[in-house]
Order: C-alpha cells, then sequence, then structure tokens
C-alpha cells in the first residue's frame, strides 16, 4: 500500500487547518519566551546565563525527545501524538509561571516543555501532511505548515508582551498554558499513521537509523542543521534583551520577533514553493549564506528600530525556510514511512545547534557584558552550512529498498 492510497478520514483542507491552527499556537508560544527574559531574571534574581540554560534545555530537550515522537507518530499516529505532546507543553508553561529558582524553571521550562514541545511541534503535523499529499506536492505543503507556524510567531510575540505588560509576567503564562489547552481537540484531525509503499523494508527504529546515517547526503544535511538552530535560538531568545541594551524599548523586541514571524510566511511558501522546482541542497545553502551575511551587515550599521526591523524582515524570510527544504530532502531520500522518525535526528541536530546558541549567549554575556563574539561565530557557522550543503545529492537511498533487507 502507497502513502497516497492512505488519505486521512477527514477532508485534507480540515486536516490542514487544524494542523496549522496547532502548529501556530504551539511555535507562537515558544517563540515568545524571549520576551520573558528581562522581568523574570529581574524578579526572580536569575543571572542571564541561568535562563538561557533554561531555554537551552528546552531546546536540547525538545531535539532528543523529537525523534522518538517521530517514531511514535509513525506507529501510532499523529492524532493521539500531538494531542500528548499539547498536554505536556501545557503543564511546562503553566509549571513554568511558579518556578521560583533556576533549577525549578530548568525542569518545567525546560525539561517538561521542551519534551511537550517535541511532541506536539510542527514536524510532528508535517508527517499527516505529508502522508495526505503526493510527493511532487510535499515541499508546497511543508511550506504551508512552516509558515502557519511562522505566524503564530507574528500573532502572538504582540499578545504576549501585551499579556506582560498588562497582567505580568506571570499571569501572561497561565493564559498561554490555557490557549495550549484549547487546541487539543484539534489533533483528532490529525488521526492516522503512515504505511510502508510496496517494495520497501519495514524496519526497526536502530536498523532504520543505520542505513540512513550510511547515507552521505544525509550526514551533511544533520550537520548543516545544526547552524540553523543555532541562529534561530539566539536570536529568538537574546534579541530582545539585546535590542534593549542597545537602546530601545521591549516592545521593539516584541515587534522585532513578531516581523521575522510575518516575512517568515512569505520565506517559507517560497522556499516550498522552489523546493519543488529547484535543487533543495543548492536552496539550503543560498539560504544559510544569505544569513550570514544578513547578521554581518546588521552588525556594521549602527542599531536603531529601522534597522532593527530591516534585520528582522530580512531573517525572517530565511528564518524556517530552511524546514521545508530540509524536510523533502529527508522525504526524498528515506521516502515518508521514515519521515518522522529521521527528520527527528535532523532536527536533534537543529536543536544541539539551539542548546549552544541559546547557552552561549548567556555565558558570553554574563562574562564579557557583550553578545559580540555570538554574533560573529554566527556569521562564520553559516558560511561554513552554506559550504557543506553544495555537495549533498537529490536521490533516493537505496538502502531502504526491500532488497536489501
Amino acid at each position: 500500500m502507497t502513502t497516497s492510497a492512505l488519505r486521512p478520514a477527514v477532508p485534507l483542507l480540515v486536516l490542514i487547518l487544524a494542523g496549522c491552527i496547532i502548529a501556530a499556537v504551539g511555535n507562537g508560544i515558544r517563540s515568545s519566551f524571549g520576551l520573558f527574559t528581562l522581568p523574570m531574571t529581574g524578579d526572580l534574581g536569575l543571572t542571564r546565563e541561568g535562563w538561557g540554560m533554561a531555554m537551552a534545555i528546552q531546546n536540547l530537550a525538545w531535539g532528543i525527545a523529537q525523534p522518538f515522537a517521530g517514531a511514535w507518530a509513525d506507529r501510532v499516529g499523529t492524532g493521539r501524538t500531538v494531542a500528548v505532546g499539547l498536554a505536556v507543553y501545557a503543564a511546562g508553561v503553566l509549571a513554568m509561571a511558579f518556578s521560583p529558582d533556576t533549577g525549578w524553571l530548568t525542569l518545567t521550562a525546560g525539561v517538561i516543555a521542551g519534551v511537550g514541545i517535541a511532541v506536539s511541534s510542527f514536524s510532528v503535523v508535517m508527517i499527516a501532511f505529508g502522508r495526505a499529499v503526493p510527493m511532487e506536492k510535499r515541499s508546497l505543503i511543508f511550506g504551508v505548515a512552516t509558515a502557519a507556524s511562522s505566524f503564530g510567531q507574528f500573532a502572538f510575540a504582540p499578545i504576549s508582551q501585551g499579556f506582560i505588560n498588562a497582567f505580568g509576567w506571570q499571569s501572561a503564562l497561565v493564559y498561554l498554558g490555557v490557549a495550549l489547552l484549547l487546541v487539543i481537540p484539534l489533533s483528532y484531525a490529525l488521526r492516522g499513521r503512515t504505511e510502508n509503499p510496496v517494495g520497501h523494508a519495514d524496519l526497526p527504529f536502530m536498523e532504520a537509523l543505520s542505513r540512513a546515517w550510511g547515507h552521505g547526503s544525509y550526514r551533511l544535511l544533520v550537520i548543516g542543521f545544526f547552524v540553523c538552530g543555532f541562529h534561530l535560538a539566539f536570536i529568538n531568545v537574546h534579541m530582545p534583551a539585546y535590542l534593549v541594551q542597545c537602546g530601545l524599548s521591549p516592545e521593539v523586541g516584541s515587534w522585532t520577533i513578531a516581523v521575522i514571524g510575518l516575512f517568515n510566511i512569505a520565506g517559507s511558501l517560497l522556499a516550498g514553493y522552489l523546493g519543488g522546482r529547484l535543487p533543495k541542497q543548492l536552496l539550503l545553502a543560498t539560504i544559510y549564506f544569505l544569513r550570514a551575511v544578513a547578521i554581518g551587515l546588521f552588525l556594521l550599521i549602527p542599531v536603531s528600530e529601522v534597522t532593527a526591523y530591516a534585520f528582522a524582515a530580512a531573517m525572517g524570510l530565511l528564518w524556517l525556510s530552511t524546514v521545508p527544504l530540509t524536510a523533502g530532502l529527508v522525504t526524498l531520500f528515506f521516502g515518508a514511512r521514515y519521515m518522522g522518525m529521521l527528520y527527528g535526528v535532523a532536527f536533534l541536530s537543529h536543536q544541539i545547534g539551539s542548546f549552544v546558541g541559546v547557552w552561549l549567549g548567556g555565558y558570553v554575556y554574563d562574562q564579557t557584558g557583550s553578545y559580540s563574539l555570538v554574533w560573529y561565530l554566527g556569521i562564520v557557522l553559516g558560511l561554513a552550512s552554506a559550504a557543506v550543503h553544495i555537495p549533498i545529492n537529490e536521490r533516493s537511498a537505496s538502502s531502504f529498498a526491500l532488497k536489501t533487507a
């Protein structure tokens, strides 16, 4: 049975709308955590490194859990996987509101919320999308899921800042946790799981991973995705505080995150569209190169509201545009059956990069009083990732054919 034959029990439009709303709310809330940096560190007496470590642990827990979340969704279905993930995510956010110190914050905002984000993330939503559409349209539909996530970032940044200003950071977190609980019923529309196509082996977790890692282009893709996580997490968590350090208001920081999300709607849709027409690996190399250029220009020009929003717009176009291309290459290499697990492994590399970016940002700031060293490292890593993606070969992996079992 092929994946194209396994249409969902609900209409495709309903599946896509439900998945997009879940992706928007989940990613929007996660993207707003950087807005809590100053009020929470000030009220709780946390160091910037302590706060950064909690957020870094969140990204690492997300990355470690993602392959298992994907494998679970592949086996038992995306609907129940996402429902469980949203409940855990909400528990982490609600408990984060009452965390008195770094240790509790690391457990609640870090471990619990991180696992919940992994199990309910748009990466899992994309599994449902991937089995519902044919191969030639998957890059585009992955772009739609990513664009929905970006819309959530655009919407929740000013909403979260408004909650903080009106009710305080603690009540704001409670409201965000309740929002996660309210979207759990939508996960029913994502029910179903992906079956293996005829002619392909049904492999255990470790054997599938071993065969995938033997594919050289997949290894390069995983290595390059580390840099995406480094860029995104550092900017998302530390950019609002960096702009305040440069003399701008917290509201500028929140709108900067929102502008990134707004422009990434266009960037994700464009990447998904181009991914079906141009070599995905060259598009990825171009994205990482342009990120390095954008960061370099941002550092050269004096910081103002105009330059902050201009940088946000440029980075927004390049923000999650890597996701539909990376996910598209994974499904091209190995098919939709193993997408959840093997994209999850690539995403683990992304989240290790996120861990390094968030933690290093806090550590460098505490040691030097500046984020400059991390910005410069972001340029170097962007150029390195561009170089890593160029040799990737856009072809399927024969090791997943049934004859090799």
